[in-house]
């Protein structure tokens, strides 16, 4: 294990620092991780939030088919930071090569990342989009919904972000939120849920059918994690702005959100477009696992753009230039 988890200094650069002194709500049970009762059904479809359901939902039934291994003390330890570093060097550069070959096929990829809060999600798309040409990979992370989109098809305003030909969209949250937040908060009638949870799948088979690569990644995180990240965004002026009233909410509600992913999953993870989860607990881990995951669910060849010749400088000719004078220049403050 490298020195920077040894130290006892507070840094802030992977949310591992923990206020002590900052209250976070206490939530009873743990994230979707746990182990499902044995005789738990996996495969069968719930009907609504409310309903009193089997009490297997609770402990997150296909985290634990995805997952068995997340049991308490078969956490590995940390990745050594400077092999983190260097895979994910190598991992943004065959990005490149995707990147090159989405364009040149004219290809359409979508690429969905949802989970719990504070699960790492931003984290990894900051990953993939850094070394990418924003023209071609971007991201789309919708606000909420005004009074007029509120009124449209719920699908609407996600279609209106979809990709064209040569184009990667990144969904930092996507329509799935009407399975999610929604439901739990009380932001969407009973009706509106289960028309989404009929919908969403039909929906989605309709974008592959018109040739969209669809992936779609769940970030799965433990309570005890999450709260260690929420302390070091509270304890961090500079991450505050990413901790909002409505993830404190969630804490309070984690057997509530348990139970709607597990919905969710039963009717949405279909084979057209199935949910790949994420092991999130370990952040360096989570991102090259899912950097991984993603470059090799799409086939692509090294069309890495060749060394460039530096053409010379044009010659002066008599040119004169105004005095350097006449400019206003930011001040040098450093």
């Amino acid at each position: 294990m490298s020195d920077e988890w040894k130290s006892d200094e507070v840094t802030y650069e992977d949310d591992e620092a923990i206020g002590e002194d900052l209250t976070v709500p206490e939530v009873a049970g743990s994230d979707l991780d746990e182990a499902a009762p044995a005789d738990a059904d996996v495969g069968a479809p719930v009907s609504s939030l409310t309903d009193p359901g089997d009490e297997g939902l609770r402990s997150s039934i296909l985290d634990s088919v995805l997952h068995p291994d997340d049991a308490e003390g078969s956490k590995p330890e940390k990745l050594n930071t400077k092999y983190y570093e260097k895979e994910l060097r190598r991992l943004q550069m065959e990005l490149v090569k995707l990147q090159e070959w989405v364009k040149a096929e004219g290809m359409r990829v979508v690429v969905i990342f949802e989970g719990r809060d504070a699960a790492g999600k931003g984290g990894v798309i900051k990953r993939i989009t850094e070394r990418l040409n924003p023209r071609v990979c971007r991201v789309s992370a919708l606000g909420t919904a005004t009074e007029r989109e509120k009124t449209q098809w719920w699908f609407q305003r996600y279609v209106a972000q979809l990709p064209a030909a040569g184009e990667i969209v990144l969904f930092d949250r996507s329509w799935y939120n009407r399975a999610l937040v929604e439901p739990v908060m009380g932001f969407c009638t009973e009706q509106q849920y289960q028309e989404f949870l009929r919908t969403a799948p039909e929906f989605e088979r309709m974008l592959v059918r018109s040739g969209i690569i669809l992936l779609k990644y769940w970030f799965s995180v433990s309570d005890e994690e999450q709260e260690r990240r929420f302390r070091s965004r509270i304890k961090d002026p500079r991450k505050r702005w990413k901790l909002s009233p409505m993830d404190l909410e969630s804490r309070s509600r984690w057997v509530e959100y348990s139970r709607a992913k597990d919905i969710m999953f039963a009717h949405t993870d279909i084979k057209q477009a199935p949910w790949f989860a994420v092991n999130a607990d370990d952040k360096k881990r989570a991102r090259l696992n899912c950097i991984s995951h993603f470059l090799t669910a799409i086939p692509y060849e090294d069309l890495t753009p060749q060394p460039i010749e530096l053409p010379p400088r044009q010659d002066n000719e008599g040119y004169v230039r105004p005095p350097l004078s006449d400019q206003t220049f930011v001040p040098d403050a450093y």
